[in-house]
């Protein structure tokens, strides 16, 4: 502890008082026993905190109600938790030390200071406190950015700062998370430690409901040879490439062509190119065919259909919810909207004011799915602004600043929203002043934004408009940011802030400068989907090479080469289609209906459900799952539906086998079907061999769909990259 005291007067240049219970100051429970319960997990979801608490004791989690927790200690279990009279046999003392059997074991030794403070809060006959006790203002770890090689440790000191001036050490009771364990470990001490990736990671810090963050950058060992220099295009390979020196990783070389067009394709209209786009594209011999080439695919009808397809699982644009019209006439409008180069904030604004006859006004269906105030201001922040705020429903967010008077500020805008029956049909209509009151204190909330000051009065007229002007402001610290990130994870397989929806103070960026630039692009161009699209794909970073080099083999986080990614489910199902040359009949759909034309996330659908196609109760982006699975390789390797279509009589294989009787072009065309690329001469000698085995036309058939099979299986053509 002297040490620790000793570092941060050093750091801080000032002088530090004595832990928390050490000095004889009066006991303050909110200030001086929370913080105990707090760094034990005693007050943990998973211990007393849980909802029904544990063994009779039950305390708020995270702390978030003091009052009702110092009932708990004193007053409930006929006070024999605590007993003042001879404090080292309470109950409370006795199972935390081990001298009574407890059921989350010894968590404060008899010779640890938190053991002292709980003993003489308990003999100065259990104070809460005075309303007039300094309250936290802030607390600051000794550093905030530090380079830590592969292996190396670095202890942390936590300093809370009392609005009497007073600083002191708190590490001993503050809490530690890293939001890369892979990349950087802390433990309850707050001893950071890198591991042997480099990459850069953040330490979280939180006491009694405060936080600060420490940025870790780990750089591989410095190299032999001085790294290669690189070409940049545009600002997004400059914020990349001089964080890949820090690193001292060397980016990958630029991707072909025919991985270009395959992977664009898939990330911009869902849609693996045609044999015959493919040919064309590499034989094109224009210096800027691949700016061209996303010029025509951000144009093209899939785009739309793509994209419409995302929003619409953020949306919950789900039939259960809204209905079959409603869904459907929502979906519809997202789609003709992105159709339309609609701007997002434009998009966004009239989804968070709809009101009116849901039939006339589609994005009012938003509020069928999310009736509750509280429900709809948790999506609209998750969806708009990447912030999760749900859990501050109950208490103060564990890893961010948010508490319950952020979350009811927030939900206070929607509590003018009513849904009534009219002759126009159900309608959407913001009415009246309802009043929020906070759940704990009783105190009325006025609305207002996330980090805005508490208002005094709620606006007049149709609240949510005022949420729109301040959520779609240039200056806006999420909006702008939460749209820039959420494209860049799509087209890089990876945020720079993730998951992409879980923005907060701890959870930053790995680059920051990036995504600053990122939005400050889209604000620019007004929000154009199309122009930040246009802009990324342009750089060299989106064109890398999968392939790694030996500098960035083990760099999965800041984008020094292009990520494998599993295709969505429904891109996968279209891909297989279209390499099959079979379309798929959807129940309930018209014919040719591809699967990123659904717009009912409940059409029965076996593959879709296997490959992770989300259900559209929340509005989380983890809804969507992309991890490959056991199951998934089975169902290639062994559905009847999928053997079907390769077996099918009007199939691509049937069709080539009649038609190109030259082995080789045979095989050339399904390359460039399935890969959109031309074999390789390797690939070609051996699917002739196999083909020219043949005895007869039947035969041919059946090894050229053997092949298209074994296509089908590989990594290649199930991820994108």
């Amino acid at each position: 502890m002297i040490h620790r005291l000793g570092m941060i007067a050093v750091l801080t240049g000032c002088a530090l008082a004595a832990p928390a219970g050490a000095a004889e100051r009066p006991i303050n429970f909110e200030n001086d026993i929370i913080p105990i319960l707090s760094r034990y997990g005693c007050n943990a979801s998973g211990c007393h905190g849980k909802a029904e608490g544990q063994n009779g004791f039950k305390l708020s989690v995270f702390g978030f109600d003091p009052p009702a927790d110092y009932r708990a200690l004193k007053v409930e279990g006929r006070g024999r938790r605590v007993f003042p009279a001879a404090p080292e046999k309470s109950l409370l003392l006795l199972k935390a030390s081990g001298g009574m059997p407890h059921g989350g074991g010894v968590r404060i030794g008899p010779e640890r200071p938190e053991y002292a403070t709980l003993k003489r809060w308990i003999g100065e006959g259990l104070p809460f406190g005075s309303p007039s006790d300094p309250q936290l203002v802030k607390i600051a770890l000794s550093q905030h950015e530090q380079q830590l090689a592969m292996g190396q440790s670095l202890p942390l000191v936590v300093t809370a700062t009392w609005s009497d001036g007073r600083q002191e050490d708190v590490t001993h009771l503050a809490r530690f998370q890293s939001n890369s364990e892979g990349l950087t470990a802390v433990d309850e001490a707050g001893v950071v430690t890198a591991g042997q990736s480099p990459g850069v990671a953040a330490v979280m810090a939180s006491y009694l409901g405060q936080v600060d963050t420490l940025h870790v950058v780990i750089p591989r060992p410095a190299p032999k040879e001085p790294l290669p220099q690189v070409t940049q295009h545009n600002f997004i390979d400059g914020h990349v490439y001089r964080r890949l020196a820090q690193l001292n990783i060397a980016p990958a070389e630029l991707c072909t062509d025919a991985e270009f067009l395959r992977r664009v394709s898939l990330d911009l209209i869902g849609t693996l190119p045609t044999a015959d786009e493919a040919r064309a594209f590499l034989a094109d011999t224009q210096p800027n065919k691949r700016a061209l080439l996303v010029d025509r695919l951000l144009e093209r009808p899939e785009f739309a259909d793509y994209w419409a397809l995302k929003w619409a699982d953020l949306l919950r644009v789900e039939r259960q919810a809204l209905g079959h019209k409603g869904a459907y006439d929502f979906y519809r409008w997202l789609r003709q909207s992105l159709a339309a180069h609609r701007p997002l904030d434009e998009l966004a604004r009239e989804i968070v004011t709809a009101e009116g006859p849901l039939a006339d006004v589609p994005p009012a269906n938003f509020y069928s799915a999310v009736k509750e105030p509280g429900k709809a201001a948790s999506a609209i922040s998750q969806v708009f602004l990447g912030v999760r705020i749900e859990c501050a429903q109950c208490h103060h967010h564990p890893f961010d600043r948010w508490t319950q008077t952020d979350y009811f500020g927030m939900a206070a805008y929607f509590a003018q929203l009513q849904l009534k029956t009219t002759p126009l049909g159900s309608t959407l209509i913001s009415a009246g002043d309802p009043s929020t009151t906070h759940p704990r204190t009783g105190e009325k909330i006025a609305a207002h934004a996330l980090g805005q000051p508490l208002a005094a009065k709620n606006p007049a007229g149709d609240r949510r408009r005022e949420l729109a002007d301040w959520m779609t402001a240039p200056n806006n610290p999420f909006f702008a940011r939460n749209l820039a990130n959420r494209v860049w994870a799509h087209l890089l397989g990876r945020g720079l802030v993730e998951p992409v929806d879980d923005v907060r103070e701890t959870n930053p960026p790995t680059n920051p400068q990036l995504l600053d630039a990122l939005a400050e692009k889209l604000v620019e161009s007004r929000f154009d989907l199309r122009a930040l699209i246009r802009e990324i794909c342009a750089s060299h970073v989106y064109q890398h090479s999968a392939r790694p080099n030996e500098t960035n083999a083990r760099d999965e986080q800041n984008y020094s080469r292009a990520l494998f990614k599993r295709m969505d489910a429904e891109v996968l199902l279209d891909a297989v289609c279209q390499a099959t040359g079979v379309p798929e009949k959807f129940d309930g759909a018209p014919a040719g209906t591809r699967a990123i034309e659904l717009w009912d996330s409940q059409v029965e659908h076996y593959f879709l459900r296997l490959f992770g196609r989300p259900v559209r109760q929340t509005a989380c982006e983890c809804e969507r799952v992309v991890e490959p699975s056991v199951a998934q390789v089975l169902h290639l390797l062994n559905s009847e539906r999928i053997d079907g279509k390769l077996h099918h009589d009007a199939g691509r294989v049937a069709t080539l086998v009649q038609s190109e009787p030259d082995n080789g072009k045979l095989a050339e065309e399904l390359y460039l079907a399935v890969f959109a690329r031309l074999p390789t001469e390797t690939e070609r000698k051996t699917a002739i061999e196999y083909l020219s085995a043949a005895s007869d036309l039947t035969q041919r058939r059946a090894k050229a769909e053997d092949l298209l099979w074994t296509m089908l299986n590989s990594i290649e053509f199930v991820f994108n990259h």
